[in-house]
Order: structure tokens, then sequence, then C-alpha cells
């Protein structure tokens, strides 16, 4: 039966109401037509008019191609010629295959109060039919009503397996849409923090070679040998400002795909940082205070970037020739604060020749860094003129 299994299944619902039909009115006439040659010509009266009698068992069946839309209707249709069949006086009636169907489907799709009054419906009509000649055994009535409460069983087991298979479909629904959501919202994280890492990176190293650039530029040609210098400067700035690139545009790549890469910049590597800042004109004084703790992996990023960027904002957008780095360790804490040394050049413009200005897209980022790791964050000027930026981290 697999071959009419898989035959079923290419139907659409309603093709397969359809054929059921078809196939139950073929079976109807004929469990009766073989008694046609068996009846004396006194007994043809139990099926004749025959035309009339094929016509009746036909119209228990055909109704059924449109019992998912409209079952109580179609409990009705075919309801009604089984019951005329009956009345006038036609031997032989077949079982009732196709209100059973019909009562089937009312139980499995109706309401529930659709459902009692079928069934009540349905009840009258069994014991009103066995009132009528040719249903004189008791089998009868037991025959018509287990029939009958099978199929209702059948239904309402199939309605249950429906609303559950419903519900299950929601939930998966549900879930996949949970997540869609979380995958977005991770996606948007990501992109952030990338971002984030590109800004830091970017503004950082082109900030240096665009003071070594201006330096050199003043240099010649008059002192060639520190021009030279600062070009050197711009190219090895130029060198790590692409190893850090491609190390962040590593977590792009397919998993397949990955690079091996630098360990994450953190604290303990804010030398170099110093240097190049100092390089670039800028000198800066480094202070810890406490004893250094160890920090959680985020927590070391985000103070090393706090002060990348901060040193980067002071070569950007002011004239100072000092600026100063603090870090303070405490309890479960680490305190990160640059300052300026003093105001800004006297004709408002950074070392790079763009407008002086503080803020910009570094400190948002500053800002959602420091959120991130659950930390708070001061930034505003200072009494002598200058900027100072504070931001206090937990250490885990």
């Amino acid at each position: 039966m697999k071959w009419l299994s898989a035959w079923a299944a290419k139907l659409t619902p309603r093709q397969q109401d359809l054929a059921l039909a078809l196939v139950l009115a073929v079976v109807n006439v004929g469990t009766v037509i073989p008694y046609v040659s068996q009846l004396r010509p006194s007994e043809l009266s139990r099926l004749y008019p025959l035309a009339w009698a094929v016509t009746l068992l036909v119209l228990q069946a055909l109704p059924l191609a449109y019992r998912r839309d409209y079952p109580v209707w179609v409990f009705l249709a075919v309801g009604a010629p089984r019951v005329l069949y009956d009345l006038l006086g036609f031997g032989y009636a077949p079982v009732p295959v196709g209100p059973a169907i019909a009562y089937f489907t009312i139980l499995e799709r109706s309401s529930t109060r659709t459902r009692w009054v079928i069934s009540a419906l349905l009840m009258a009509g069994i014991v009103e039919g066995q009132t009528l000649p040719g249903h004189t055994e008791p089998y009868d009535f037991f025959v018509q009503l287990l029939i009958f409460a099978m199929t209702g069983l059948a239904g309402l087991l199939s309605r249950s397996r429906r609303k559950y298979l419903s519900q299950t479909e929601a939930r998966a629904e549900r879930a996949e849409s949970e997540l869609d959501q979380q995958a977005a919202l991770a996606a948007a994280r990501e992109r952030t923090r990338i971002a984030r890492e590109l800004h830091d990176v970017v503004a950082h190293h082109v900030s240096l070679m665009a003071v070594q650039a201006e330096a050199a530029s003043s240099l010649l040609p008059g002192q060639p040998e520190q021009a030279a210098r600062s070009v050197e400067i711009i190219s090895q700035t130029a060198r790590q400002a692409l190893a850090e690139l491609r190390r962040l545009l590593g977590v792009l790549r397919g998993p397949g795909e990955q690079p091996s890469t630098p360990p994450t910049p953190s604290l303990g590597e804010l030398d170099a940082v110093l240097a190049q800042v100092g390089e670039a004109g800028l000198a800066v004084d480094l202070a810890v205070e406490g004893d250094p703790a160890e920090l959680a992996a985020g927590v070391n990023l985000t103070a090393y970037r706090i002060v990348q960027e901060g040193l980067t904002n002071a070569l950007r957008h002011s004239a100072a020739p000092q600026a100063a780095v603090r870090l303070c360790y405490e309890p479960g804490y680490v305190t990160v604060s640059i300052t300026n040394s003093g105001p800004a050049a006297g004709n408002g413009h950074a070392r790079d020749g763009t407008a002086n200005a503080q803020g910009g897209f570094g400190l948002a980022g500053i800002a959602e860094r420091v959120a991130s790791c659950g930390g708070t964050l001061t930034v505003g000027p200072t009494g002598a003129g200058g900027f100072a930026l504070t931001a206090r981290l937990p250490a885990l």
C-alpha cells in the first residue's frame, strides 16, 4: 500500500476528498448491484425503481468532496439520502460509511456545541431508522451505534492530534523567531564591537601618521634627518595599523579561514602606545597606584582602548605639550584617568591641522565600552583649560 500512500500524498486535500467520494460512490453501488440478479420477480420492488436507488447511493458519497470546508452541511447532505433510502423501502442498504466519515469530520473540525447537536441528531436518526421495515434485528442497532461511536472517537483523537501539532508548530515558530531575534542582537553587538575596535585602531594610528606627516612637512627642506625620522615613524605606524586591521577582520572570516592573530592588547602593552604618542610630540607621564591586579580580558582591553583613545584625542584635538595617564588599582576596581596638561594652542587647531574640539565618535566609543563593562565614565574640561577623562571599571 506504499504506492497508494505516495500517490495520495501528491494530491491536495480537496483532490483527496474527491477521490474518496468517487471511490465510496462506486463501492456503495457495487455492494447493491449483485443483489439485483439474485432477486425473484416478487422481490424486485425492494430495489426498484433501480435508478432512484443508485442515485441515493451515489448521493451518500459525492458530497464528501467538500467535507473539510462544510462539515455540517456535508453531514446533512449525505445523511438525507441515507434516510430517504430507508424511507422508500429500498433494501440491501450498504454500511453507512459516507455518514460515518461526515460525522468523523464534524467531531474533528467543528465546535463543541456543533458536535453535541449533531451527535444528538445522529442518535435520533439511528433510533428512528430502527422503527422502519427491514430493521427488525437488534444487532442492526448496535452495529450502527458501534460504527458511529468508533468514527466519532477517531474524530476526537484526530482533533487532539491536530491541536497538539498546531501548538507544537506555534512553539517552534516562536522559538525560531526568538533565535532569529537573538542572532540579530548578537550580530548588532558584534558589529558595534568591530566598529568600535576599528575606530580605535584607525583613529589612533592615522592620527599619529597625520601628526608625523605635518612634522615632516615643516622640517623639509631644512632638517632632512628629522623629516626622515618622521617618515620612518609614519611607515612603522602604518604597518601596525595594517596588522591591527587584519586581526580585526579575521573575526569576519569563515570558521575555516581564521588566521593566526596576535593576542588581544592589554594594559601591559601601554609602553608601545606611550612611545608612539611621545614620538608624535605629546609627552606622557604614566603613574600606577596600588597593586596591579589581574583583570578580566574584556576589562583589560577596555582600559587599554580608553588610554589609547584618550591620548589620540589629546593629539588630534589639542596642542597641549603634555598629558598624564593614571592607573589606580583598588579592591575590585581599576580607575583609568587621562588628563591634558594645559590649554589648546592659541590658533585653535590641533597638531594635524584640524579644528580643535573635544568629543566625537571616540568618546562615544569609550562610553559604550565602559557601559559594557558595568563601569562609570566622567569627562570634562579641567580648571587649567585642559581636558580630563576618568573611567572606573570593575576588575572582573
